[in-house]
């Protein structure tokens, strides 16, 4: 059997993904070897902390500039031999530099049916041009505003929907399914980049 993949979860708030993770691959098919926050008081460094996670605090303004964070992140992050990066509700932008030293290596969990309303406010995005089907997205990270390939997607039909809150209580089950099966595929080795389309991801079957 395999060693559990070694990864990182990346958090700003709550870490109800991040739980998701601790209850489902966390030392089976994955081991979170790191949490760290974009904030101090994020709730998730104390779900890592509670589940015995080593945690650090990455704040945007105690760096003179975002490529000196993510440089120190980043260095955090391979010095603990992490070799997946997941973002929870990780609500800063990565640089390009960071993303080369852990390539297809960084996923990202977004509300949304990507490419439709990316970036912030997703949800409310979707609200506001009035559509009936909602979503999740699993994607990997590049340089652009949820721009990556998408590694899983599910959906859910709302007859009329009236706030933000109401559509996420729909759609953080599926973040929750999601997330932990997509970092289950990534250790089990079955994401393939798909030859016939560059943007494409496949799921190939398991082993035996």
């Amino acid at each position: 059997m395999a060693a559990p993949l070694p990864i990182a979860v990346l958090v700003s708030g709550a870490g109800t993904n991040l739980q998701a993770l601790i209850d489902t691959v966390h030392g089976r098919e994955a081991r979170i070897v790191a949490v760290a926050a974009s904030r101090a008081d994020a709730y998730g460094l104390e779900r890592a902390a509670s589940a015995g996670i080593e945690t650090a605090v990455f704040a945007r303004a105690d760096f003179a500039s975002r490529a000196e964070r993510d440089a120190a992140l980043g260095d955090w992050l391979l010095a603990r031999g992490v070799r997946l990066v997941v973002l929870a509700g990780y609500m800063e932008l990565l640089g390009g530099d960071l993303l080369a030293r852990f390539p297809e290596g960084v996923i990202n969990v977004h509300p949304s049916l990507l490419p439709a309303f990316p970036g912030l406010d997703a949800v409310g995005q979707a609200l506001a041009y009035g559509v009936k089907v909602f979503g999740v997205t699993v994607h990997y990270v590049d340089a652009g505003i949820d721009t990556g390939a998408v590694v899983l997607q599910a959906a859910v039909t709302l007859a009329a929907p009236r706030s933000v809150d109401e559509v996420m209580e729909h759609l953080r089950p599926l973040e929750h399914e999601l997330l932990p099966r997509a970092v289950r595929l990534a250790a089990e080795g079955r994401l393939r980049s798909d030859p016939a389309n560059p943007r494409g991801v496949r799921v190939v079957e398991a082993a035996g």
